[in-house]
């Protein structure tokens, strides 16, 4: 056999594998490979040496892999269901007890089911009986932000002042009359 027809073997064989492995896993992770040994394949048909081959292989493989993929991810997954706390990013809540940041506290309802939460802001006291939206979660706690549309309907939310030094309410004092 010559050498071209067990580099073309070996490519087809890569391909085949790349390809069989996508479908069985639909991860979006190998088809990429099949498509670098499909430009090997064109390379061995056009009689290249066969560092160029592999070399060939890499380069589009890496290309496909980091200029298609993340459009790929996105067109593939657009219809896949968020389960469980992802689904939970976007969605409006009612603060049950006060959120402050400061101290600590603070947890909401959503779905039925109460979460710790914590302000987005950290100098803004949200209280309880406020709509809030929840943009992210860290660890246990869902982080949220007072819906503005319904700012209206919310009760006001308290502003907690910022935290002074000894020397800064000293000062303070002294400007007060008495």
């Amino acid at each position: 056999m010559t050498e071209i027809m067990t580099m073309m073997i070996i490519w087809l064989v890569v391909l085949i594998l790349a390809v069989v492995v996508e479908v069985l896993t639909l991860g979006l992770a190998t088809i990429w490979f099949a498509g670098g040994a499909l430009a090997a394949i064109v390379a061995t048909l056009l009689h290249a040496p066969i560092m160029i081959q592999v070399i060939l292989f890499f380069i589009v493989s890496l290309l496909l892999l980091f200029f298609t993929r993340p459009v790929a991810v996105k067109y593939f997954n657009k219809d896949r269901v968020r389960t469980n706390v992802e689904s939970m990013v976007g969605r409006q809540a009612i603060v049950v007890s006060e959120i402050n940041n400061i101290q600590g506290t603070g947890q909401v309802t959503v779905g039925g089911q109460q979460w710790s939460a914590k302000s987005a802001q950290n100098n803004v006291v949200i209280p309880a009986g406020a709509v809030v939206n929840i943009l992210s979660i860290n660890g246990v706690k869902l982080i949220v932000k007072a819906d503005e549309q319904l700012k209206g309907l919310n009760p006001a939310p308290p502003s907690v002042p910022e935290p002074m030094s000894v020397s800064q309410m000293e000062a303070l004092d002294e400007k007060q009359p008495e």
